[in-house]
Formats: structure tokens, sequence, C-alpha cells
């Protein structure tokens, strides 16, 4: 081999481009995994009412079609009529196709692919406290409770820290409380749950205490987790000096949804709705 016409080739344009591409090789033999596997995850996605698929047969161009599932999950297809699809996976609906032509005679080894051109049928209601409540559609390869969260703006200003999940699983109605800040603390166990169609996040508003009389500032306040009377007081801008502490007085409402003077020590946690007097010194 000619040695010194491999180190002039080194040192030209060609040899920089050859490099270009034998690095652009190996980043798509790097990438071929990951697309293997979003590939595989757009087949386990289930079809549903509203979604746009595009259903293409290999060397049969006749029978690609473009068409929305309607509301009770069918198709009308060349050939075999109306078809189920609803509630199948895109694989599932690939084999059905197939197996429908073969058994027809109509192929003898149809290949079948579908694509899914818009998601519509899977979506999520997210109501209460957040910037932009309303429907949203899940995403092909599932949403977690915090993707679909963040679609939706967060959770608006007023809004608790805790959003309600409910849906069905399994035939049986499912209702639970995620608590976002505990979800994204270490080691607390939260999960971050995993969204289906049908299900509604509900963001309730933040629960707030009010304080009044002999304050630096009275009004209404963030209830705190684990507020006690001391740091509402506190958080309200300490007593007045005309303000004792003998004159701290807590209302809340009973299980009749009547004000109810408690007696409540300074240590005591506050709850939701909770009312603070704090009465004028009498010396």
């Amino acid at each position: 081999m000619n040695f010194s016409f491999v180190a002039s080739l080194r040192s030209t344009s060609v040899w920089r481009s050859f490099r270009m591409v034998l690095a652009c090789l190996a980043a798509m033999t790097c990438a071929l995994p990951g697309t293997a596997m979003a590939q595989e995850a757009k087949r386990d996605y289930v079809l549903g009412s509203g979604d746009v698929i595009r259903i293409n047969v290999y060397q049969n161009q006749d029978l690609t079609l473009e068409a929305r599932i309607s509301e009770s999950g069918t198709i009308s297809y060349p050939l075999l009529g109306q078809l189920t699809l609803g509630g199948l996976s895109v694989s599932e609906a690939e084999r059905n196709i197939a197996t429908g032509l073969l058994k027809g005679n109509f192929l003898r080894q149809p290949q079948v692919g579908i694509l899914v051109l818009q998601v519509r049928g899977n979506q999520v209601s997210v109501l209460g406290v957040v910037s932009r409540p309303g429907r949203y559609p899940l995403e092909v390869n599932g949403m977690r409770l915090s993707e679909v969260l963040a679609a939706a703006g967060g959770v608006a200003p007023g809004g608790s820290d805790l959003v309600t999940l409910s849906g069905v699983r399994d035939g049986n109605l499912m209702r639970t409380t995620v608590d976002i800040g505990a979800m994204f603390a270490a080691g607390s166990g939260q999960q971050d749950p995993l969204v289906r169609n049908g299900d509604t996040l509900y963001v309730d508003r933040q629960p707030v205490v009010y304080i009044y009389g002999e304050v630096q500032r009275p009004g209404a306040m963030r209830l705190e987790r684990g507020m006690t009377l001391m740091q509402a007081v506190a958080a309200g801008g300490g007593l007045t000096q005309r303000g004792t502490e003998k004159g701290i007085k807590v209302h809340r409402r009973d299980a009749s949804g009547v004000m109810q003077a408690v007696e409540s020590k300074l240590t005591d946690e506050l709850k939701d709705g909770d009312v603070i007097r704090v009465a004028e010194s009498l010396f």
C-alpha cells in the first residue's frame, strides 16, 4: 500500500467527508434500538372511537384506506365490510384484518400495517383549578399524570397540591389522590400513575383558613400541611399590641354545617375552612 497516498488523503476534504459519513452511520446504528422500542409501543396502542388510521396492505394499493373509527368502534373496509377495531391494539387490529383477507381467499399472504394518524379516541378530562381545563388526547405511547397535568398548563394559582384521579380499572370504579409535591420528593414513595382512556383529573381549590381581629394582617391564608394555630397567627403577622393569646378562638363547621367554637391549643392543627378570631385584651 502506498502510505504516502493515504497520508495525503487524510489531509483532503474527501477524507473529512468520509469520516462524516462514518459518524452518521454510527449515529443511525445507535438510534435503531430506541426506534424499534418506540414502534413496538405504538403497536400496543389501543384504538378508540374518533381515532384516524391508515391501513396499508403490502403490494395491494386498492386496499389502502384512511378512516375514522366511529363512535361504535367500527370502520367500513373493502371486501370485509364493517370491522370492529375499537378496543383492539394496533397489532391486534392488523392481525384481524389479515385473518379476514386470508379466510375470505382474497389474498394468500396478506401483510397489513396500521398507522395511527390522529389520536382522538383515547382522552382524559382535566378539571378544577388548572390553567387550561378540558379534554386532552392521550399519546400513543401512554402518558403519566404529571404529563397530562403539564399539558393542561399545570395547577393554577389557588389550586391544591392534591390531584384526584378517577376512572375504571378491570371493570371497577377507581379513585385515588395523588400528592404532587410528594410525587417529586425523593424517598416519598408517591407514584406518578399511568392515565388511561376515560380517566378524569380533578384539582380542588387550595385549603384556606381565615383570621381576623387583633392581628397585623387579617384575611384568608393558604392552609399549609400540618399548619398549627400558632403558625397561622404568625403567618398573619402576629398579634397587635391589643391582642392576647387568651383571646384566640377557632370556629369550625360541624357535621351539619354550622360554625361552632372549638377548644384549641396553639399547637393544634387547623382544618380547611377554620375561622380564627383574635379578641382584644381587656387589660
